[in-house]
């Protein structure tokens, strides 16, 4: 599984589907506009997950192809994939600010994967439930629109995954008012020093693996 980072939310994971299929399927999260001030995502994508439906999440027509299209909770099986989908709240005042997103667990290649989305609060005892035994956890940790660094190292360490990845930061040449990622690498205390622009991992390299930090940059 490769994993590319566009900045903000967006991700690109390719991946093998389950079962026969043998061809390579491509995924991609929140896609963005230009108004951030980045290059907005690019290429083919079987399927493009939007967590919410503001401009610097769900700028589909960016994504070539026809993607299968998920942007609500519920449960999908597509392109040999399993994916559940579980809504959460964009702030912490029960979406009475800014409504809600998707939260959007998935497996491939026997890795579970989720991915928070715009998340603005504590997670429930039932969300927590649901995203137990995750291998691969994406995090905002940027804070004003979404839980900060602090509140990020605390969800982390109830989660305890093999992998986290933090999205929704600061990086350079971005207009949106938020946070970098130290905040969150201070009360993590484990962050590289040095940021990827694409991981390829595999569940055999997962080991014993336990809440380490893999820092994305999209210019890097």
């Amino acid at each position: 599984m490769q994993i590319q980072y566009y900045g903000h939310s967006c991700f690109k994971i390719t991946t093998k589907p389950g079962g026969r299929a043998t061809e390579d399927i491509t995924l991609f999260f929140d896609p963005f506009g230009k108004e951030l001030g980045i290059r907005p995502p690019q290429g083919q994508a079987d399927v493009v997950f939007v967590s919410h439906s503001h401009p610097d999440h769900s700028n589909i027509s960016a994504i070539k192809g026809d993607p299968v299209i998920i942007e609500t909770a519920g449960e999908y099986a597509v392109k040999g994939i399993n994916v559940v989908g579980v809504d959460s709240f964009h702030d912490n005042v029960e979406g009475a600010e800014r409504g809600r997103s998707t939260i959007y667990i998935l497996e491939a290649e026997e890795l579970k994967i989720c991915h928070l989305g715009d998340l603005g609060s504590d997670l429930s005892g039932k969300q927590l439930e649901e995203i137990d035994g995750v291998d691969i956890l994406f995090i905002p940790v940027g804070g004003t629109s979404t839980i900060d660094g602090k509140k990020a190292a605390e969800l982390v360490r109830k989660i305890e995954p093999a992998i986290i990845i933090p999205m929704h930061y600061k990086t350079n040449g971005s207009v949106a008012e938020i946070e970098d990622e130290s905040k969150f690498c201070n009360e993590m205390g484990n962050c590289p020093k040095e940021k990827i622009a694409k991981y390829t991992v595999k569940k055999k390299d997962l080991g014993e693996k336990k809440m380490e930090i893999v820092l994305m940059d999209n210019e890097a």
